[in-house]
């Protein structure tokens, strides 16, 4: 809304502007800190998914909390309930799909495998293309996946990437967070078989929401109790990225590639899609942060939240970015600037004539000018490189005084550029932090955690 405003500002005549105006006040209005921020979390949540994976224990009935307290006010995630054929002896189907207002997913093909078919050969849910490839649908739209309560079967079968199920088929084909709170009895929780499955996913990245300790509906007394409903939720939350410790923060993200104009129909431009910046518009904007995206050229949907302005060239991009830079307390480039653009563009299409010449001369360096002209912003700087990739990263950490760089190697065939997947190394003046191949959400939110570090380190005070 703001950005139309501003454009159509640009196109009035003078007898417009004036309502244009007011409406881009009205707009500022809506940006007042504390305005935003909470609509801004409440939309973004609201877009989210969860599966709620239900298992078979005496906990399941649980989950009926967990539902609603996903869908509270606060939250509004929509969530689907996908049971496994002993969880359905303890709580039907019909209980989550009320709650939810999802269906309810009991099977790997039909909605009704584990029951018995009926006489009536009308009534049979019978297998089909859709039923056959939902676990693949499913796992795509979800924004995390939570097993509450998990058995020791369902811990071990992920650990051992056993998909015998719906819910384990699903662990293995999302590449969203999964949080796993188990519930047993308290000598399956203590068995080395157990502790060893936990301990892997773990390494894999599996957010383990430890079981209280007391008393067991077994009779037995000890570890194995599932964590309070408001625990396992706050787990979910910060695998969303959720967790709110932006909200006090201003991020302006660049993105994208730029085009510098050869002639009227031709440029100089590269393979970036703009994905890592839309991703970590995203997730800062889930994080409770006003997020001003600069975006160059992309078929990418910008986050609904995010205020956008659209450039082409290297100096718009640098044009918008000095305009903003005011109103922000963190930027990060991960905008692929074209380092060159032609010295004259034509005015009219260049005809083909043979060999030809083109004039080169260097765009601005918008991550150095930032380094000169920054006040208390935190600066973080993405690099591309093909070859000494932690030396020229480091050295453009200090040549241009970031307080962090993010570099991978884009020679790698599958991530970076044209991909959904990434692998970087976050290098700031006191760590090096690896982020092996994921998502680039996941890359996103592991880009924040250290701009948060970085944060709360500049305000904590000094010691004497």
């Amino acid at each position: 809304m703001l950005w139309t405003a501003r454009w159509a500002r640009t196109k009035a005549g003078p007898g417009l502007r004036k309502t244009v105006d007011f409406a881009i006040a009205d707009c500022k209005t809506a940006r007042q800190p504390g305005v935003l921020n909470q609509q801004s979390k409440i939309n973004n949540l609201k877009s989210m998914k969860v599966a709620l994976g239900v298992t078979g224990g005496i906990a399941a009935y649980k989950a009926a909390e967990i539902i609603r307290l996903l869908q509270e006010k606060d939250h509004g995630i929509r969530v689907q309930v996908v049971m496994t054929r002993a969880a359905q002896e303890f709580v039907r189907p019909l209980t989550f799909a009320a709650l939810s207002g999802e269906k309810v997913i009991t099977g790997m093909f039909s909605p009704g495998e584990e029951h018995k078919p009926s006489l009536d050969s009308s009534n049979i849910d019978s297998p089909n293309i859709d039923s056959a490839i939902e676990h693949i649908s499913v796992a795509q739209s979800i924004d995390a996946l939570l097993v509450a309560p998990a058995t020791a079967d369902v811990l071990a079968h992920f650990a051992q990437g056993i998909a015998s199920d719906f819910l384990t088929t699903l662990y293995l084909a999302t590449t969203a967070p999964v949080v796993v709170a188990p519930a047993m009895n308290v000598n399956m929780w203590n068995h080395p078989a157990t502790q060893t499955n936990l301990q892997l996913l773990r390494q894999r990245g599996v957010k383990i929401v430890e079981p209280g300790a007391g008393y067991l509906a077994c009779g037995m007394t000890g570890a194995g109790r599932l964590a309070e409903n408001e625990t396992i939720v706050a787990a979910v939350m910060e695998a969303l990225g959720a967790s709110q410790d932006l909200s006090a923060e201003t991020v302006l993200i660049t993105s994208g590639p730029t085009r510098e104009k050869i002639d009227p129909v031709r440029y100089l431009t590269n393979r970036s899609s703009g994905r890592m910046g839309y991703a970590l518009a995203e997730a800062a904007l889930r994080r409770g942060a006003r997020v001003l995206l600069v975006s160059g050229p992309t078929s990418l949907t910008p986050p609904g939240a995010a205020e956008i302005t659209p450039v082409e060239s290297a100096e718009e991009m640098r044009d918008a970015v000095f305009q903003l830079l005011p109103h922000a307390t963190i930027v990060i480039k991960t905008a692929a600037v074209s380092d060159y653009r032609p010295k004259a563009a034509a005015a009219q299409k260049i005809k083909r004539k043979g060999p030809m010449t083109l004039e080169l001369e260097a765009t601005p360096d918008i991550l150095k000018e930032l380094s000169l002209k920054k006040s208390a912003q935190l600066i973080v700087g993405f690099a591309a490189e093909t070859e000494n990739v932690l030396e020229n990263a480091r050295q453009k950490l200090v040549a241009k005084n970031l307080d962090a760089i993010v570099v991978n190697d884009v020679s790698r065939e599958g991530v970076g550029f044209d991909s959904d997947r990434n692998a970087v190394t976050i290098i700031t003046h006191d760590q090096v932090v690896e982020v092996p191949e994921t998502t680039k959400r996941a890359v996103a939110q592991r880009v924040l955690d250290q701009v948060v570090r970085l944060r709360q380190h500049r305000k904590s005070p000094v010691k004497a």
